[in-house]
């Protein structure tokens, strides 16, 4: 994946958010993941790598420092998630605590969280894998 398409000015989205922006993003973020009943179970209980590599993409992804690919090669995000029940349900739970995230971090400025989340609306309807199953509705 590319870096979201930027509809302002000032630079690349990462530089309008900023490392320490980010970060608190992510922590946040991993700490509703922890608590949501559909994601939790597919998580580590210790999200700490997790969070590491998250920040590590993002950083990328944003037009920043690419830390996930030095790192770790290319992300093949759909490819490394394939172990992962990825429903249309988890998929909008992890978008809801992303944009749950966002909300809570208010060193984002709305324009530039509005344009995050417009970008993995994108990412998280890509990592679907696994249909709806009945059970989870």
């Amino acid at each position: 994946m590319t870096a979201p398409l930027s509809l302002t000015t000032g630079g690349s989205l990462y530089d309008r958010i900023g490392p320490a922006a980010l970060d608190q993003l992510v922590t946040r973020f991993y700490a509703l993941v922890a608590a949501d009943p559909a994601l939790a179970p597919l998580f580590p209980a210790d999200l700490t790598e997790t969070a590491e590599k998250q920040l590590a993409f993002l950083s990328g992804f944003l037009g920043g420092p690419p830390l996930y690919h030095e790192r770790y090669g290319h992300p093949r995000l759909r490819a490394r998630h394939l172990p992962f029940p990825i429903t249309p349900a988890r998929a909008r739970a992890w978008l809801a605590c992303m944009n749950a995230a966002l909300r809570a971090t208010p060193e984002i400025a709305e324009a530039d969280a509005r344009e995050l989340h417009m970008a993995l609306s994108r990412v998280a309807v890509h990592m679907v894998n696994t249909p709806e199953d009945q059970s989870e509705t």
